[in-house]
């Protein structure tokens, strides 16, 4: 009798965990059913969001058409460079600058100043001397020490030079040593070009944009510029890269130049294998379907933990429910 009470008692209590557990299998399909629904239609959204504009599409739009390689010699390519205008100086480039005076060497021995003695020589200034690197500051300016500061900002290195003359010329101390202005020499040369780069943009798919600037020195085509970030990062489309070039006229639409990436690397061809000039910004988009993979994720993410949740502590309400059933009987 006692067994058959406990047989009996064990199979009652079974049932009732058999019908939780059917229960509790019928609200996970439920909702593992809704979500694919939900998710379904955010990714065919999401899908539609990313692909119905496509940046070349958006530009061409805008443009009135579609953006095409320019005729050959119409911009600067690797068989056709051109020269770029004279350097003009800005911060924070590095100047070598050396001032020095102009005597003449022999004259004062009173021989004749065609005796072979006789010559130029390059003196050090008074008081202290100037020469080595000068940074230029913000406020477009290099400092000189005693004889001060004088603005080098926009000119060329011969206005630099010229400017610095006449700044130094004017000097109290300079003045009192008898120099005159027109024996002065300066030395100018610029030895770090910092103030005019170009700029590496990298489509991180969805995830940011990663921008390195690079100091240009007027040689740099696109296959260049991309050697110096070590190619194409993995997520990269070959067929989405372009060269974006400032218009220094304003009201003006700027230059979008498509670059063939293929053509450049596989095939030597040069055509698009632009220039690089100062303030070019070289985008490489990323694939479309790690933009797509992306988007997805932050948006399925967030549902995913919620639904995780929601059946972990459904599974746990269960389960204790039917712990308490049992000990309870």
């Amino acid at each position: 009798m006692r067994r058959a009470g406990a047989s009996a008692y064990c199979g009652r209590g079974g049932g009732r965990e058999r019908e939780g557990g059917r229960a509790m299998t019928g609200a996970r399909g439920k909702l593992r059913r809704a979500a694919a629904v939900l998710l379904t239609g955010v990714g065919l959204a999401a899908v539609g969001c990313v692909t119905d504009h496509p940046i070349h599409e958006a530009i061409a739009e805008h443009r009135g058409g579609v953006i095409a390689v320019p005729p050959p010699g119409e911009v600067p390519a690797e068989l056709s460079k051109v020269q770029l205008p004279e350097y003009v100086i800005e911060p924070p480039d590095v100047l070598w600058i050396q001032v020095a005076t102009l005597a003449r060497v022999g004259a004062e021995t009173g021989k004749d100043k065609k005796d072979e003695l006789a010559g130029d020589q390059l003196r050090s200034l008074p008081i202290q001397p100037i020469q080595g690197d000068h940074t230029v500051r913000p406020d477009g300016t290099v400092y000189l020490g005693v004889y001060g500061s004088v603005p080098v900002a926009g000119y060329t290195i011969s206005q630099a030079a010229q400017a610095i003359r006449e700044a130094v010329a004017r000097q109290s101390a300079v003045i009192g040593a008898g120099i005159k202005p027109e024996s002065l020499v300066v030395v100018l040369d610029v030895t770090q070009y910092a103030s005019k780069k170009y700029y590496v943009v990298l489509d991180g798919g969805g995830a940011g944009e990663q921008v390195i600037p690079f100091p240009i020195t007027g040689s740099e085509t696109v296959l260049d510029a991309l050697a110096n970030v070590y190619g194409l990062p993995p997520v990269a489309s070959k067929r989405n890269i372009w060269v974006a070039r400032r218009c220094p006229i304003p009201g003006h639409p700027e230059q979008i130049l498509p670059v063939d990436w293929v053509g450049i690397t596989q095939h030597g061809i040069t055509a698009t294998n632009y220039q690089i000039m100062p303030g070019d910004r070289i985008y490489v988009k990323a694939q479309r379907l790690v933009t797509i993979d992306t988007t997805l994720a932050r948006i399925i993410s967030p549902i995913e933990r919620l639904f995780g949740v929601t059946l972990l502590g459904a599974s746990t309400v269960n389960e204790i429910s039917g712990r308490f059933t049992s000990t309870t009987r």
